[in-house]
């Protein structure tokens, strides 16, 4: 079975599963003359999710997302969603979460919630034991024909919720190993194996980040057949609203001033105020999709993570993926793939040489901000989820801000951190400044794919911490909020690919000269380090960032195109923080800008290999010069064809 990309706007496809949505699904051995017997309702897959976060970055470990009640101590909007059950009577329900702060052994339970069943709350309530991931007892509970299914936040303070079973036998307890539950969801819901999308694709791009988002333009405009897979609803990584890290790095630059031109197009130049965590407008998500929308041989597939390759001779024959809220897997068959995903996920599923962090590796950013609630404007432009009672309460001339004592989070009551006074950051002034930039930072000596859950919640205690601190420690700040905090997390490092080249920062230093030098690096060897000035005896959360004459070269430093293709996989591209660099390397090569001049020469060097029937290495060998001339043409300049001349 096979499904067509729906065409959507100008001539922009968004593949949509031809599967609605599935509410609650039953599970049972029987035939269907039985009465069905069990229930799940996956949370990502709620009617309505409120104003809870659809949260992927455990997917790995847990086989499906969860949501989260990502308030900043207020809580959210209700999860909602309806189920309607073959047997009315008595059920036993089962609710899958945690206590997130637990594994620090800290006191409070801040991820409280409700399960509301019908209107009535189930009778314990959730996120309130448990380090791990399991299925909390929520007791017995009447259910009627037609039911409405709740979840309900208490705090604000980023309560999860996995997933709701109702099981008409009160001794059925759900699965929680992760592999038998990853097979026993599948087998509730009814979800058929993947199914394939229709299209002959010619390079199939995985991670919507600037990256692979020049990729996929950069190989449209080439004349190829191009599918672009993002798990998230936006694209940008990194440079999204979601987790809004200015992109760095200088296009445009001699003797190839035209790489970069693409990216221009997706970013817009810096405004004034534009900076880390300031407002979702600076970075654009509609800009890119647009960009992407325009593109009539690009092939857009949103919320679809890739969990699964298929190999046939050594090559990489389709990736299969799911779609983060319906479940759903599809597979997308292609010639040629590039791994734009950061963690290089798809090169690693195939069995690519790769290196991954290791100890003392660069720490991921849950980048935040305040806002001051006495701020006519700021209020009127702040994305608050209580923005309404916000401006109501400002009329009525209330602007005191108070905040909780947070005894889960991190005590900084008596510690040092940026934004105290007497303390600041790397390259910052004082006060509220020093808040939630780039150097609040963790999980140097932690996994950043398999532990990024608990890296993103160090990075959330510490918030949390100080801010408790500031507000009810210090007396500072009274009418001031917590008004922004990215939930994804902005990883630096993780998971590198080998190619023909491995470039390392003395390759920047001495000034080698690569004779397939195609992209361009502006940004210095900007490696982090926990910063011993915050050292306060547990996890570091303050990063501190190389600096001085040994971490910095003349530029801009043309890297070889030769790291941009895997060694032993012979159709694979990459593009992004996961390319052939060391882990010193990967300083100046890492930052946006400079990423998604990666992608427009994966385009080209696709082209190339489509065009000339070769492989990546065989654009080295025997395709340099066509790939130097390409490197000279405008990036809106478009093929008619695949053979046809650009225009």
């Amino acid at each position: 079975m096979a499904f067509k990309p729906n065409v959507i706007g100008r001539r922009h496809f968004l593949w949509q599963t031809k599967i609605a949505l599935l509410g609650g699904v039953l599970f049972s051995g029987c035939s269907g003359a039985e009465k069905r017997s069990v229930y799940l309702l996956e949370a990502e897959n709620f009617d309505d999710l409120g104003g809870w976060e659809l949260d992927h970055q455990s997917i790995g470990q847990m086989g499906s997302p969860y949501l989260i009640a990502h308030g900043l101590g207020i809580p959210v909007r209700d999860a909602v969603t309806r189920l309607r059950v073959d047997a009315p009577g008595r059920y036993r329900a089962w609710v899958r979460t945690r206590d997130w702060v637990a594994p620090w052994k800290a006191p409070g339970a801040p991820g409280k919630f409700q399960v509301r069943v019908n209107g009535a709350p189930l009778e314990p309530t959730f996120g309130t034991d448990g380090a791990d991931w399991h299925w909390q007892d929520g007791g017995m509970v009447e259910l009627r024909e037609q039911n409405f299914v709740a979840l309900h936040d208490l705090t604000g303070f980023e309560g999860r919720c996995d997933a709701v079973v109702f099981s008409k036998d009160p001794e059925f307890r759900p699965p929680n190993e992760s592999t038998a539950l990853a097979a026993w969801r599948r087998e509730v819901l009814g979800l058929a194996p993947a199914v394939d999308v229709e299209g002959d694709f010619d390079l199939v791009v995985i991670g919507g980040g600037i990256a692979g988002t020049t990729a996929a333009v950069s190989a449209a405009r080439q004349g190829l057949q191009v599918a672009l897979l993002q798990d998230r609803p936006v694209l940008g990584g990194n440079g999204s609203s979601e987790v809004r890290v200015w992109p760095e790095g200088h296009t445009r630059q001699a003797p190839h001033p035209q790489v970069g031109e693409i990216v221009d197009e997706l970013l817009a130049p810096r405004a004034p105020g534009a900076a880390n965590a300031k407002a979702a407008t600076y970075f654009g998500d509609q800009r890119k999709l647009d960009v992407v929308a325009r593109e009539p041989r690009l092939n857009l597939l949103l919320l679809q993570h890739v969990l699964g390759v298929e190999m046939h001779e050594g090559r990489i024959a389709a990736v299969v993926a799911q779609h983060m809220r319906s479940g759903v897997r599809i597979r997308v068959r292609g010639r040629f793939f590039a791994d734009c995903t950061g963690d290089a996920t798809v090169g690693f599923l195939a069995g690519a040489d790769h290196e991954t962090q290791g100890a003392q590796g660069l720490g991921s950013s849950n980048l935040w901000s305040v806002l001051d609630v006495a701020d006519r404007k700021a209020v009127l432009e702040c994305e608050c989820k209580d923005k309404d009672d916000l401006a109501l309460a400002l009329e009525a001339g209330k602007v005191t801000a108070p905040f909780p004592r947070c005894p889960w989070a991190l005590d900084l009551s008596n510690k040092p951190f940026p934004g105290r006074k007497g303390y600041r950051g790397q390259w910052k002034g004082q006060g509220l400044a020093n808040l939630g930039d780039w150097f609040w930072e963790s999980g140097f000596n932690r996994d950043p794919i398999t532990e990024i859950e608990r890296i993103r919640d160090t990075n959330f205690r510490a918030m949390y911490g100080a801010w408790d601190a500031l507000k009810n420690v210090d007396g500072l700040y009274p009418n001031h909020r917590l008004g922004w905090a990215a939930f994804i997390a902005g990883k630096r490092e993780s998971r590198r690919l080998m190619g023909d080249v491995l470039l390392d920062a003395t390759h920047f230093t001495s000034g080698k000269v690569w004779e397939d030098g195609c992209f361009p690096c502006s940004w210095h060897i900007d490696l982090h380090a926990p910063d011993p000035a915050f050292d306060n005896g547990e996890e570091a959360f303050i990063s501190r960032a190389t600096e001085g004459k040994d971490y910095t070269y003349k530029g801009p430093y043309w890297a070889p195109y030769r790291a941009l293709y895997s060694r032993n996989i012979s159709n694979l591209l990459m593009a992004g923080r996961d390319i052939s660099v060391t882990k010193e390397g990967i300083g100046p090569t890492r930052v946006m800008r400079t990423t998604g001049m990666m992608g427009e020469v994966v385009g080209k060097a696709a082209w190339i290999c489509v065009r000339h029937k070769t492989n990546p290495r065989g654009v080295y060998q025997n395709h340099l010069q066509l790939l130097r001339s390409l490197l000279n043409t405008p990036g809106k300049a478009r093929r008619a064809s695949i053979d046809g001349e650009l225009a």
